[in-house]
């Protein structure tokens, strides 16, 4: 499960129309400019958090007793930890009343399928048709990333079995056999850093995927289709971080799945120089590399953000700085229920797999209406407009730091 804060929760803002008005700290010269993170109304992003009870500082000066702020924290704290302890045990009664289907079935059947899409894929590419070459295209297109984002997710939540061996080698095929990455790093980033600190700045505030040296049109439209050609190189760059026995295994894994790509579609496809296997290798593995990169920055950035010495216990963290997208038949077989509709439901239960992401996710959504906290919803159209219309404030600035205190 991912880190928690054992500090009280110290921060403080202002209800504004359903939405989180974060106030900036004051700054050093060394840091970075603020912006607001809140997304507009036109967003349509809901909010439920009318009932908020805001009070004040805890180092406000009319605080007289002296121990009074460390009881105030304490309370709230034990609070949000009465409330994440409820949840848990309501979603864990669904999750024991499952089958192993509904756990893990699901979503390895999914994963099978791809695998027996590809032969047929590799086929198509033979036709000199266009129509049954573009067959082709596409399902080695969404195969692709059925395998290198779905499974590579997965698989660093070790959701895809109960044996943590087996979740090691399911780990190591889908991110470094087929994604072309460091299994070790890519665990670490985004299970210990981005779920552990969401939206916590410096951490996991997803700024790994700001690129501020491009233009609005450039990184949404044009950037991601260079997105297969940076990870592996990406990779080979994070190889130093880890041990020489890990290196060398991801190297050879790495080579062998970029290989193997390239070997079927000389052989298998028929393609008969290898800059035009090149080249379809690189249509196939960017074929859905837009919504990859949309999805990545529309679920987290523009939200609240906060500091890593006051940050929310877990449910208001996950709840504040976390954003659900519509279902969406593509995505949802591309990428799983758990980046795309039921990404809040990821954060606060991580190792659950896409399909139990979905099962519990009318449970969570009426638990956090319920106790008035945020529930964040939009669709992809309006985060996309927002991204467009601010995106010198959201991906080029820095966020300022969201202080809430009270919160009820």
């Amino acid at each position: 499960m991912p880190l928690e804060d054992g500090d009280p929760a110290r921060w403080r803002g202002q209800q504004v129309n359903g939405e989180v008005s974060g106030t900036p700290r004051s700054r050093g010269t060394g840091d970075t400019p603020s912006w607001g993170t809140p997304a507009p109304d036109s967003s349509r992003m809901e909010t439920v958090a009318e009932d908020w009870e805001l009070g004040p500082a805890l180092g406000d000066r009319d605080v007289t007793a002296e121990g009074k702020p460390q009881r105030v924290g304490q309370e709230m704290e034990k609070r949000e930890e009465a409330l994440m302890a409820e949840l848990s045990e309501l979603v864990q009664k669904v999750v024991k009343s499952s089958s192993w289907w509904e756990r893990h079935g699901v979503d390895i059947s999914i994963l099978a399928c791809s695998f027996l899409l590809l032969p047929a894929g590799f086929l198509c590419l033979r036709s000199a048709q266009a129509i049954p070459f573009l067959v082709g295209v596409l399902t080695l297109g969404v195969v692709h990333h059925t395998l290198t984002v779905k499974g590579s997710h997965l698989a660093s939540h070790n959701a895809l079995t109960e044996s943590k061996s087996w979740g090691k080698v399911w780990a190591i095929f889908f991110i470094e056999l087929c994604s072309a990455f460091t299994a070790e790093q890519a665990t670490y980033n985004h299970v210990k850093i981005h779920h552990g600190y969401t939206n916590v700045i410096g951490l996991g505030d997803s700024s790994t995927w700001k690129l501020p040296f491009l233009n609005r049109y450039v990184y949404m439209f044009i950037a991601p289709l260079a997105v297969p050609i940076i990870t592996p190189l990406v990779a080979l760059d994070l190889l130093r971080n880890v041990e020489w026995k890990a290196a060398l295994r991801t190297l050879c894994c790495m080579f062998l799945g970029l290989y193997c790509h390239y070997w079927l579609l000389l052989h298998l496809s028929g393609f008969q120089s290898p800059w035009s296997a090149l080249l379809c290798m690189l249509l196939t593995r960017s074929l859905l590399a837009h919504p990859y990169i949309h999805v990545n920055i529309f679920q987290h950035i523009g939200l609240p953000m906060f500091a890593a010495d006051r940050k929310p216990k877990r449910i208001h963290l996950m709840s504040l700085g976390v954003l659900n997208l519509p279902r969406n038949a593509l995505l949802d077989w591309s990428f799983g229920h758990s980046l795309i509709s039921c990404h809040v439901e990821h954060h606060l239960f991580p190792s659950l797999s896409d399909n139990m992401c979905l099962k519990i996710k009318p449970i969570v959504s009426r638990y956090l209406k319920q106790k008035k906290l945020p529930y964040n919803e939009d669709t992809y159209a309006s985060r996309l407009r927002l991204f467009l219309q601010r995106y010198e404030e959201l991906m080029v600035h820095a966020p300022p730091i969201t202080e809430l205190v009270g919160i009820q």
